[in-house]
């Protein structure tokens, strides 16, 4: 016999990839967890975790379970949460933001969500994976708006975006300025990629409405911007990533914008969540702050 009770703990383990994060998220101890666990891989017959000193990480029979289950237990509590006697926002609210949406990562748009709900908690997951946001047990996703699953409700929190060439000036003093992006495999260029076994990003660009895309060979690459803009403002070389993310640095000089007539305009980032019959106060609050934040 299986204790249901068990699968909220579940949850947490899965979610939280580590049992001292759960037992701290559901207000239990480290041994609570870990009996209960063991406890429903008994009912069940299947190890549902593989357990180290530091990580937890789910088997193939945990990753079957906690995609069973998130999606209804999600409509579950947004349902308890919308008639617990109030339909004022509290809970806990966890966003997935890719590393690139400045706008949300800036800090007022959170600032400015959080004073207006003290009673929600916000956990903000910067990542640039692709994934099951739903399985992965977040309420909502930030993400340009190409890259979003048709299944998703999205609701636009930018105006269109561009992307940006840019180097600075010492650089482009010592090694010359590109009048064409086939001319950026001679430079020295900073790429991104969201993972190691990745490959580099390839810049993309457009010339009469034809688009076309060069694959630049990084001298640095990173899966993090801010180390890439960092570098491109040591002077390391030129490259390549949303113009927001740029813009301060442009305007104050520190970094000179290229090749602009190949850089059209494109949408821009949306925020994104299931569709639910129930949509949980805390989420409907942050749908409502992202629409009246552009």
């Amino acid at each position: 016999m299986i204790d249901q009770n068990l699968l909220p703990l579940f949850l947490a383990v899965a979610e939280e990839d580590n049992f001292r994060a759960a037992a701290d998220r559901l207000g239990v101890t480290r041994s609570a967890v870990s009996q209960g666990i063991r406890r429903l891989e008994d009912g069940l017959g299947a190890a549902l975790v593989v357990r180290t000193t530091r990580a937890v990480r789910l088997t193939e029979a945990g990753e079957r379970l906690h995609e069973a289950i998130s999606r209804p237990y999600a409509d579950i509590q947004a349902a308890l949460e919308a008639v617990n006697g109030s339909d004022a926002p509290r809970g806990h609210l966890r966003i997935a933001v890719t590393s690139i949406a400045e706008h949300v990562l800036s800090g007022p748009f959170i600032a400015a969500f959080a004073t207006a709900f003290p009673n929600v908690t916000i956990d903000v997951t910067v990542t640039d994976e692709e994934f099951d946001i739903v399985g992965a047990g977040f309420d909502a996703g930030v993400r340009l708006g190409e890259v979003i699953e048709q299944d998703m409700v999205a609701v636009p929190i930018t105006g269109d975006q561009r992307e940006a060439v840019v180097a600075s000036p010492a650089y482009l003093a010592a090694h010359g300025t590109p009048e064409h992006p086939s001319d950026l495999v001679r430079h020295h260029c900073i790429g991104w990629r969201p993972a190691p076994q990745v490959a580099p990003y390839r810049w993309e660009f457009e010339k009469d409405g034809v688009p076309f895309d060069v694959a630049v060979e990084p001298q640095i690459t990173t899966n993090d911007l801010w180390f890439m803009l960092r570098s491109a403002l040591a002077g390391a070389g030129i490259t390549f990533a949303t113009e927001e993310t740029f813009r301060p640095f442009i305007k104050s000089g520190q970094l000179i914008s290229l090749l602009e007539r190949y850089l059209p305009p494109f949408p821009g980032f949306y925020l994104y969540f299931p569709q639910r019959r129930n949509m949980a106060p805390k989420l409907r609050a942050l749908i409502d702050h992202a629409r009246s934040f552009r």
